[in-house]
This record gives C-alpha cells, structure tokens and sequence, in this order.
C-alpha cells in the first residue's frame, strides 16, 4: 500500500513540475522580440504581442495602392496577430490569421496553425518566417469557413501572404475576398 502511494505522489509531483516548466518556458518566451504571442498559459486576455525589433512602422502611412489608410487596420493579403475565438465558443486564443475582406468595422479572416495539418485537405502550407521570424517551421492555413472578427480583436499586422498562396486562395469560389 505504501509504495502504491509512494509512485502515486511521484507521478503527482512529475506531473505538476512538467506542467510549471512549461509555462515557464512559454512566458519567458513570450517576452523575447520575434516569437510567437498567446503561446503561454490559459484565461484572461492577453497583452498585444511584441513587434520584432526593427519592423516598427509609422501610424499613418498607406499600404495600399491608391488608398488613404491607417496602417492599424487589416487589408486583404495580410496577416495578423488577432484575438480569434475558439470553434466551440469556449474561449479564444491569439493567433496568426489571413485576411480576406475588410471594412471599418472588422474582417473576414482564416485561421493560421503551428499544428502539422499536411495530411488533410482543407489546410495548404504557408510560409512563415517572412511575417514570423521566430517560426521554426512553416504553418497551416485553414481553408474552411472564415471567422468574422470585429475589429477591436486585431492585435498587431505581421506581414503580407506569399503572393502564390495569395492567388491561390482568392480563387477559391467558397472564400469571400476584397
């Protein structure tokens, strides 16, 4: 009996001192300049991700061609950092997103993963490291159904999409684009 409650505890305490590294790990890297937001741990809404060093841009500049817009707002062909809500309405979580359409009051966007998605269909693979220079590997776009976010939950512009993968989605017929 004794030693039953003896691995019972050792395997607790495994446990538990895993579970804290690892939120160590991610908090610490969350602080560093080109990594990934909304990495560490659960609850509560989390800061505005950390530009990397050098890529500050002024706040009122255009991007766009013809267009007199704030640089805080999100375009077509971009991609964000952004307060996306889970598929089950439990929560949300800061990621990565493409977006589609945009107007004053939000966007049409689809979601970006770390997650290897290869083997399914309605993921593509994206380039990474020219809007996340912290990715070790590149992502998954998910090609199904956009996400409607107000604008309030866009939290910083990473950079543009591949301009070949860009093609590719506005000529999806399922896909609203700008």
């Amino acid at each position: 009996m004794r030693a039953a409650l003896f691995w019972a505890v050792a395997i607790l305490l495994t446990v538990a001192a895993g579970w804290a590294w690892n939120s160590w790990r991610h908090r610490v890297a969350n602080r560093r300049p080109g990594t990934r937001p909304g990495r560490g741990g659960t609850g509560g809404p989390r800061p505005t991700p950390p530009r990397p060093r050098g890529t500050e841009r002024p706040s009122t500049t255009s991007r766009s061609r013809g267009t007199d817009r704030r640089d805080d707002t999100p375009a077509p062909g971009e991609i964000w950092w952004a307060d996306v809500p889970y598929a089950d309405g439990s929560g949300s979580k800061v990621r990565p997103c493409l977006v589609l359409r945009a107007d004053s009051r939000g966007a049409d966007v689809l979601k970006i993963t770390s997650q290897d998605k290869s083997d399914r269909d309605d993921h593509v693979r994206i380039p990474t490291r020219d809007w996340d220079p912290g990715a070790e590997h590149d992502s998954y776009l998910s090609l199904t159904e956009p996400i409607r976010l107000d604008s309030a939950a866009f939290a910083d512009h990473a950079g543009r999409c591949d301009a070949d993968l860009w093609r590719k989605v506005r000529s999806l017929r399922h896909l609203p684009t700008a």
